[in-house]
This record gives structure tokens, sequence and C-alpha cells, in this order.
């Protein structure tokens, strides 16, 4: 079990608790609040409530009289009070059970039905200390780390002068990384939690799958290479306050424009200036050391072999066996491995330059208060490597999150390809070669990331885009060097009507 103690010193420490506990709850989770009356039960559960649903100023009553309140927030959140219950199987005409299927529950007075309510409960027990009071906490380990993880959050704000900020869930993503808006000073900042991966097992040459792929393991890549874009003149968020060990950043907010409009779409001139961001970066030196600033150097490693099949094994090791409802054949597997490696050969004399990796509308803002290069922000770099400079164009111009008019598409590649010749020393022919190559790679690789994210981290909503990453790896295939791969996957049924 996860215990702790801490002391709040007056109501407004207790009102910040809650809103740091707001970070760490997810749907399912119970959280008992014991204390007398005026111990600060309430108060907490209103701030917690209020940053849930980002309004400081929603109306949160006491469920004292009608037993339960619910609101249906991001993630819902509905807060009990037993204190006038005579049994504890009125729990279920309240409707504890339903309420905690996709949502949080606060229950006030638990001990009124304590036998009744989850073993697996998040309990907090204020009593009254001084002109303050005392929190005792506790709870099975798995909460209990969600709740150390946002108090050393509080504890890092404060290290940087920011004790009383307000805390507000900005995003999440597809890695264990997460995202929220720090308000202080007047000022909108943006914090990254990003912990160190835990190891996966061993797959290879006694390497898991985020070291032979090259996905960051922890915080220094994004603030190297945040400098490094930041010194080239490329809008990167500047770094404020860092704890490189624990992975906390406090980084400057670029914005909340992005490059769809209100419905989702793409807006033309923003992928096209997007596309200039590329061209004016892959016309750069390339460089693989850059500094962290805390007197060591990172260096951007190689989008090689062993990377690229690792990406692409994807297909083989989660599309494949989810489709056909049984794991691939070796045979397959093998084919699809060695045209998998006579690719890479022929991506040996591609130009290569600092590849983002993950170039595409979620990791794009549009600032239109700027000029030049500067009107786009550019987030989410952390996992760069030096590869074909194709495979970013290939990631906007197939935006993996959003449909791309074939028309506009053609503008966004036949716009850098422009930039890129009127600069000098360009080979167009070979470049795009290279860009279908890394945009089957690429697509490869989304088809099974996608399942794999369904199946083993239970987000099943990137499914979503499967059939829009099929008809991208169709697209990929057309160029007559990827002719055996594109016969592959007709005889994997890859590529069939029920794909």
């Amino acid at each position: 079990m996860y215990t702790v103690t801490i002391h709040l010193a007056d109501e407004a420490e207790t009102i910040r608790f809650g809103e740091d506990l707001a970070r760490a709850v997810r749907p399912g989770d119970l959280i008992a609040l014991s204390g007398d009356l005026g111990a600060g039960k309430s108060t907490f559960a209103r701030a917690l409530i209020r940053a849930v649903a980002d309004d400081e100023f929603l109306e949160v009553p006491s469920p004292t009289f009608t037993l339960v309140q619910s609101y249906a927030l991001r993630i819902p959140v509905a807060h009990f009070d037993l204190y006038r219950i005579a049994d504890a199987a009125e729990l279920d005409e309240l409707g504890l059970d339903e309420a905690l299927e996709d949502g949080v529950c606060l229950v006030e007075w638990p001990e009124r039905a304590a036998e009744a309510l989850p073993s697996s409960r998040l309990t907090l027990r204020f009593l009254h200390e001084g002109p303050g009071r005392r929190v005792e906490i506790e709870g099975p380990e798995e909460l209990g780390a969600r709740v150390s993880r946002t108090l050393d959050i509080r504890a890092f704000l404060s290290k940087s002068g920011l004790a009383a900020a307000r805390r507000r869930h900005l995003t999440g993503d597809a890695s264990i990384r997460a995202y929220e808006h720090v308000y202080a000073d007047g000022q909108r900042l943006v914090l990254m939690d990003s912990p160190r991966h835990t190891p996966g097992p061993i797959l290879a040459d006694g390497k898991y799958y985020q070291q032979i792929a090259h996905i960051a393991e922890d915080v220094r890549p994004f603030v190297a290479i945040a400098a490094h874009l930041g010194a080239r003149g490329f809008a990167a968020p500047a770094v404020y306050h860092r704890d490189l060990d624990r992975g906390i950043l406090l980084i400057e907010d670029l914005g909340q424009e992005g490059v769809l409009d209100g419905e989702g779409r793409p807006v033309p001139e923003r992928y096209l200036e997007s596309a200039g961001v590329l061209a004016a970066l892959h016309a750069q030196p390339m460089q693989h050391a850059v500094p962290v600033g805390d007197g060591t150097d990172y260096r951007i490693a190689d989008f090689d072999h062993d990377a690229m099949q690792i990406e692409v094994s994807l297909l083989t090791d989660w599309y494949l066996p989810w489709r056909a409802g049984a794991p691939a054949s070796d045979a397959l597997r093998a084919e699809y491995r060695a045209i998998w490696s006579d690719l890479v050969v022929a991506l040996a004399g591609a130009e290569k330059n600092l590849l983002l990796r993950d170039f595409h509308s979620p990791n794009i803002i549009w600032r239109p208060q700027a000029v030049g290069i500067d009107r786009v922000g550019i987030i989410d770099f952390q996992d760069a490597m030096i590869g074909p400079t194709a495979y970013d164009v290939a990631s906007l111009v197939q935006d993996a999150r959003v449909d791309i008019p074939k028309d506009l598409a053609g503008r966004i590649l036949d716009h850098y390809l422009a930039l890129r010749e009127g600069s000098g020393n360009f080979d167009r022919d070979a470049f795009l070669e290279a860009w279908h190559i890394m945009a089957a790679q690429r697509n490869c690789k989304l088809a099974g990331l996608w399942v794999r994210l369904m199946q083993r981290d239970g987000k099943p909503s990137y499914m979503k885009h499967m059939p829009r990453t099929l008809d991208n790896l169709r697209t990929a295939l057309a160029h007559p060097r990827l002719s055996p791969l594109r016969d592959w996957c007709g005889k994997a049924g890859i590529l069939s009507n029920e794909s």
C-alpha cells in the first residue's frame, strides 16, 4: 500500500491539493474522504471537480441532501455524501458502480458504507492541525504512484518559484507523456510530464523496443533539440525550468491554434507554410551532437536499418494477426523483412538531415501573429533522428490523423520540392523515390501501431485512423521501387477491400 502524510497550511493549499489530485485521477477511481465537519473534505472535492471542469466558478453544491451530485465533464465525476444513508445497500440505488464504469467517484463519510466500497480505493483522512490540516493518504500502489507523481510536480513548481500556480489538463498522447497548462503571474505555460520509460522485453542484441527504435527514454533529447531548433531560427518552445531526472519540464506555450479548421479539415496555407519550414530545416547543415545545457551533449541517433525494421515489424507483429485472427507465418515474415532490408539499402544515398519524426497536425502550432518560418511552431520532437529528409515530408503530406485531399497533398509536396530546387543542389527524382519508401515505412508502422494501442494499451480510439493509413500506404506503393512490397502486401491481403 502507498501511504503518505501531507500538511496543508490553509484553504488555498487545500484547493491546490484538490487541483493536484485532479491531474492524477482516471475513470474507475474512488476517493474516500474522511474527517470531521470543517476539516476540508468539501473544499477539496469542490476544487477537484472545478479543476476537471476547467471552470473555477462552476457551481458545486454539497450533496448532503441529494446524496449524490453528478458532473458530465472530460472525466465524469460523481460526488457522494453518505452521512444520511441508513444501510450500505443504498449504494446500489445511488448508482456507485455505474458511476465508476467511466468516471471518478468522490465519497464523503465513506465509513457509513465501508464494507460496500471497492477495496482498491484511495483514502484521504483530513485532520485538524493548528490553523491548517493534516491529510493522511492511503491507497493501492498503482494509484499511489499517480498521487506521488502529481505531488512531485507541485514540488517542482514550488522550487521553480510557482508555488501558487494553477494547473489544468492540456492533453495526453499515445505515449506515457502528458501535458498540462500552468497559470502563474499572468502567464500560461506548458508543463511536460514525461517519466523515464520502463524497459520492455529484450527483443534483439540485448535491447528492448525503445532502444532499437531510438525512442526517447527521458527528457534530455527534448531539451537539447528544442535549443538546437531555436538557435537555428525555428519556433520550438523555450525550456524555462527542468528536472531532467524526474522528467518534468516547464516550457513556453506556443499557442493552441493548429493547422486544422474548426471542422477538423486541413487549412492549405498552414500546410504549405509547414512544408516551407521543412525545406528551410533540410537546407541547413546536419549536426549529430547537440548540447543539453547541463554540460553534456545529446547525440542524435541515426534512423538505421534496425530502427526501420523494428518499426515496420509492427505490421507483421500486430496488424496481420489482428486482421487474420492468427499469427503471420514465418515465411511471410521472413519475406517481408528481406524486402525491407533491400529498401533500406536503397536509401543509402538518400539526402539525410534532422528528421522530427512526427511532423503532422497534432504537433504543429499555427502562430498567426508571427512571420516567416516563425509562424509554424514545432512540438513533440524528442524522438528526432538523423535520416532521410523525405520522412518528415511524408509525415506532413500524408497526415496520419486527418484526411488530406489529393490535390492539396500534391500542392504541399510540389511546394516543398520547388523550395528545395530553388536553393540548388537537390536531386528531385532521388528525393521522390526516398519519399515513397519513407511513406511506406511510416504507414506499415502505423497500421501495426494502431492495433497495438488498442490491444495492449487499451486505446481503441486510434483505430479510426486505420482506413486512412491503408489508403496512404497504397499511394506510397505506387512507385516502381516499391513493387516487391506492393506484391507482398497483395499476397498478405493487406490492401484488399476488407482490410
